[in-house]
């Protein structure tokens, strides 16, 4: 199975329009959005940083969102859920 980087790009740089937070990160993958990481407001007490795939990308992946302590544990949640559904190339 080949794995497909998944890469972060602040949404500032990644979203033509709109003002966002410097804790506001697009998931990449094959230069595609594929999902998202932000610290969210409301958010589990300890877990601030929350991880959603895009919508059209979840196929078989679950769960398809969650919360972490640190973006880095959010990116490894988001990149196990996302391998989960991954297709045998």
């Amino acid at each position: 199975m080949i794995q497909v980087e998944l890469t972060l790009k602040r949404a500032s740089a990644s979203r033509l329009s709109g003002q966002w937070s410097v804790d506001d990160y697009d998931v990449l993958a094959d230069c595609a959005v594929v999902g998202r990481i932000f610290k969210a407001n409301a958010a589990p007490v300890g877990s601030p940083w929350m991880w959603t795939l895009a919508f059209g990308h979840y196929e078989d992946r679950t769960p398809t969102h969650g919360y972490a302590e640190t973006r880095q544990a959010a990116m490894a949640a988001f990149a196990k859920s996302w391998r989960r559904g991954a297709p045998d190339i």
